[in-house]
């Protein structure tokens, strides 16, 4: 009779695990970017490790490669259930996220990673256009990080504002454009995953981007210089854009607890990208020979002046190619928050635990996630 029971005992257990295993929710994620990325090696793969922590076994995960879901796809990808989960960057998709766009357009202004990150996730969540964007496409925003200060990685010197005349270099959106094109460079629109092959080829003299692209794309093969100077940082980022189809099928605590997830996957990943990854591709520059050039303070000097008229530019801007009405107004909120935001980073040591915890706080605890996204 013993043995009859224990027999019954195990099998319960046994089928209790199995139905626990069956009822888990294995969700398709895509970071759209290469695993050396930070997108991929540090956001989606912490991403995946919290989801089950945060849930408590019921949502886990399986990535998809860049090969099966690009940046420039993400949205087709997401629309069409390929992937439930993505990193959709809205400047790729300016017709379709005007609002959202025009907190892109203040890249330029860009100094503190963890800020940039915190700020744009606290006026997305909290931004009436936004949100109706990310509905009218059929996908909800969960947070968004930010990359390290852009520079010049070229193929030949840059010291001086004369030193961009006719240069051709990519460009990672209208702000930079902007930037070439007023120093008298030509602005080249196109993918990340591009650009090595287009400086291989001397298609283009280089780019503005995170020197973590040296690593990530493999620009250390094709770079020869690298100028610091202030080229403000990528910030327009929904990291964890999630197909509401998917959204709609998770029952409220589900969804708080991917929210939770990807806020802390989201300051990770700024920590990676934002503090880490450019002593790193520092030194992998050094080993390859690349040449690190000191601006000449008058470059400097006329880039901060340009930025500083650019805000008011990005207002215009988004006026007229987005027909945002209050985009000067909208701008002025979100640079509040970045204020904000500077303060607590600096505050907190742009420690990415506590940044996460504060964002948490501010942002996502204030969520009603039964109404969220609906």
């Amino acid at each position: 009779m013993k043995t009859l029971m224990k027999t019954t005992g195990l099998a319960l257990a046994i089928s209790l695990v199995a139905f626990a295993s069956a009822e888990a929710r294995e969700l398709r994620v895509a970071p759209a970017a290469p695993p050396a990325h930070p997108a991929n090696g540090v956001m989606y793969t912490n991403f995946l490790k919290y989801l089950p922590e945060e849930s408590d076994g019921r949502l886990t995960g399986i990535m998809l490669g860049p090969e099966v879901v690009s940046l420039t796809q993400v949205k087709d990808a997401l629309q069409s259930q390929i992937a439930e989960v993505a990193n959709l960057l809205p400047l790729y998709f300016p017709a379709d996220l005007p609002m959202m766009s025009v907190t892109g357009q203040l890249s330029l202004t860009g100094t503190n990673s963890q800020a940039m990150g915190a700020a744009m996730s606290e006026f997305v969540v909290n931004c009436a256009p936004c949100q109706d964007e990310m509905k009218t496409l059929g996908l909800v925003f969960l947070g968004s990080g930010a990359s390290d200060g852009y520079e010049f990685l070229t193929t030949k010197p840059v010291r001086t504002a004369e030193d961009l005349k006719g240069l051709r270099l990519r460009s990672g959106g209208a702000p930079w454009a902007r930037l070439a094109e007023h120093f008298g460079a030509v602005p080249v629109q196109m993918s990340v995953f591009d650009q090595f092959e287009a400086i291989s080829q001397g298609s283009i003299d280089g780019t503005m981007a995170s020197i973590g692209d040296m690593l990530a794309f493999r620009l250390v093969e094709v770079v020869k210089y690298i100028t610091y100077v202030p080229l403000g940082m990528y910030i327009s980022t929904s990291n964890f854009a999630t197909s509401k189809v998917t959204w709609d099928s998770l029952s409220a605590e589900d969804r708080a607890a991917m929210a939770r997830a990807a806020n802390r996957a989201n300051t990770d990943f700024t920590n990676r990208w934002g503090a880490e990854i450019p002593a790193i591709a520092e030194g992998a520059a050094n080993e390859a020979g690349i040449e690190f050039l000191e601006a000449d303070p008058a470059l400097i000097s006329e880039l901060q002046s340009f930025i500083e008229a650019d805000i008011e530019t990005a207002g215009s801007y988004s006026q007229e190619q987005f027909g945002i009405a209050d985009a000067p107004e909208q701008i002025e909120a979100f640079l509040k928050l970045v204020d904000k935001w500077t303060a607590i980073a600096e505050e907190l040591d742009n420690d990415p635990v506590k940044m996460a915890a504060r964002t948490y706080d501010e942002v996502w605890s204030k969520i009603d996630y039964a109404t969220y996204g609906g």
